[in-house]
Parts: C-alpha cells; structure tokens; sequence
C-alpha cells in the first residue's frame, strides 16, 4: 500500500495529512491558550470578590487581606482547591507556624467558597526567648547611630507596642502632656488602647523633633525597605539580635516583674481582655492607665 494512501477510496498525499496534523495542533494549542486566559481572568475576578469577603465579611485587617489573596493565588496556581490538593500542599509544609498560616488562609477561602474544611491547626511549642540583659541593651543602644532609630530602639522598649503601630504614629497621636502615644489600630483580634512612654523617650523625641523632616505629620518617615533593615548596623557591630519583637517582650516581661497585673499590660499593648474581671471591672480610663504605668517606673537604659 502506498504510504498516506486509503485502500478503500482515493490516494491521499503526505504534505496533506502533516498539514492537516499542524492544524489539528494548533487548535489545541489555541483552545489551551483560550482557556488558559480565562482562567486567569476568571481567577482574577474570584480573588477580587474573596479580598471584598476577608474585608468586609471577615473584617480582616489590610495586611491580613493581603497575604490570604497572595496565599490562595499562590496555591491555586499549581492545585485545585480540594481536601486531596489541601492536603498534598500541607504535607510539605514542615514549620508549624507557617503550616497555621497557610491554614489560615485556606479557612478563609472555604468559607468564601463554601467549600468544606477539616483540618486542625498545629500546636507548636511556645518559643523560649532569652531576654535581654539591661547591660545588653544599653549596648545595642550605644551601636545605634542614627537619632530615629535610637528613638524606635526606646519606644518600642517603653510603650510595648508593635512595630507598626509605633513607626506608624502621627504628631496629633502623641499627647505630651500626658505622654501618652495613641496609635489608630483596630482588628477583630489585635487593637490599640493607649501605649504610654517616659523619659527617655521623651529626651529622643525632643532631639528627634528637631532634626525630623517639617512636612510630614508622621512621627518617622521610613519606607518599606527601612522596615526591614533597622537595627541592622547595630546587630552587626554588636552580635546581639535584638528586634522591635524582642523590645515588645521585654516591656512585657519586665512590667510584670514590676508588679503590673497581666490585664494592665494587655491593654498597654494591645491585646483584647478575655476575662469578665478585665473586660467590666477594670478601670482603662487614661488617668488609671497613667498612673499603673508611671508607678511602675519602667526604666530601660537606666
């Protein structure tokens, strides 16, 4: 039989039937292509309605709406959204604190989906964290050589609050006279009562008001690369690592050897009170608040 050729009807060529092939080909390729668009498109449009979900279902703070959309584009890129694909995903997730993150997220999006969900979150060990030492500390500060990020160093280890509540703060946030910082915060789980700060403080801000940029109204003017490199001179020039974390447990730690009651420091740094003692029996008003903390004499470089 000759090649390319139909015993029961007329011969056929082989340049016709490798055309024929290529075009078949093609328009798989452009069916593909097609629906690969609209997939896209389609998952586009899914991760838009899922942000407005987190936003105003959920109540999620920005941040948070930000990372579950990056999380879900990330994994729906590669898996479906399945018990089967969450969990081929998860298995390689090793470090419980990411493995609940990625959980998270995909809790948020069953909810949105109306998918079902069933697993558990990991209970990682609490970290031992060695705090550091007055002396370790007054070291660190030392190595500090920029004023803003001497004035961060003091803040974050007088008034406990997180590392973007403090670089957030306005000038109309700070009262003075009170020195009181009342940073705008509020999220179904983390919010801000009032954060207050003492002298040492007050000697940088003094110094650092001289020499901040006059147009702004915020406090510090950092960016987001400035975020990630602070105190980075100093962790160098000294060997300690010590971050705007490790100053937010300190202040917790060492308003508690003080003798600040738990519920007291949960409102100087921001956590909700679980407790009816706390939630309905407790005074938070500034004038109290002030007064815990100025008796308390909380002292970091002194």
């Amino acid at each position: 039989m000759i090649s390319g050729s139909n015993p029961d009807g007329p011969t056929i060529e082989p340049s016709f039937l490798e055309e024929k092939k290529l075009h078949q080909e093609k328009s798989f390729l452009n069916k593909r292509e097609t629906r690969t668009v609209h997939d896209k498109a389609r998952c586009t449009v899914q991760l838009e309605d899922f942000r407005k979900f987190c936003t105003v279902d959920l109540r999620l703070s920005k941040s948070t709406v930000r990372n579950y959309a990056w999380c879900i584009r990330a994994f729906l890129s590669t898996y479906e959204f399945t018990q089967e694909g969450i969990r081929e995903f998860l298995a390689g997730v090793e470090n419980p604190s990411t493995f609940n993150n990625w959980l998270k997220a995909f809790a948020a999006y069953a909810k949105f989906s109306g998918a079902e969900m069933k697993f558990k979150f990991k209970r990682p060990d609490p970290p031992i964290r060695p705090l550091p030492t007055k002396k370790e500390l007054l070291e660190f500060y030392s190595a500090l050589d920029a004023q803003h990020e001497r004035l961060a160093f003091v803040g974050f280890a007088v008034s406990g609050l997180r590392r973007h509540e403090l670089l957030g703060i306005r000038l109309d946030q700070i009262n003075m006279e009170k020195r009181a910082l009342m940073p705008n915060h509020c999220s179904p789980t983390k919010r801000s009562f009032i954060a207050f700060y003492n002298e040492e403080f007050e000697d940088e801000l003094t110094v650092w008001l001289k020499l901040r940029p006059p147009k702004s109204n915020r406090l510090f003017s950092v960016s987001g690369g400035d975020l990630s490199c602070l105190f980075r001179v100093a962790h160098h020039k000294t060997g300690l690592h010590i971050t705007p974390q490790t100053l937010r447990f300190w202040f917790a730690n060492e308003m508690a050897r003080l003798g600040v009651p738990d519920r007291f420091i949960d409102a100087f740094q921001g956590r909700i009170p679980r407790s009816v003692l706390a939630r309905h029996y407790t005074d938070y008003s500034l004038e109290n608040l002030k007064a815990i903390y100025d008796k308390a004499g909380l002292k970091v470089l002194g």
